[in-house]
């Protein structure tokens, strides 16, 4: 497969998840840049590195609201 320099943006929603984006393209509605941008593979790797509880916002919050009334 031939290397590609198209470049991406790393973006984020409200839910705080992560995907990416081509640059040259406006984001889709709910999705925000974080301020990374590269190839895919370097969004890719960066989504890996700062994602790392792939929970949704409103559960982990849900859930960090469950466990304080419980103990």
């Amino acid at each position: 497969m031939p290397e590609t320099t198209e470049q991406y943006h790393v973006v984020r929603n409200d839910e705080e998840q992560y995907s990416i984006w081509w640059a040259d393209r406006d984001l889709p509605a709910g999705w925000q840049p974080t301020g990374f941008t590269g190839t895919r593979e370097d969004c890719l790797d960066h989504i890996d590195q700062v994602w790392t509880d792939m929970r949704p916002r409103s559960l982990r919050e849900s859930q960090a609201r469950s466990h304080a009334q419980a103990g």
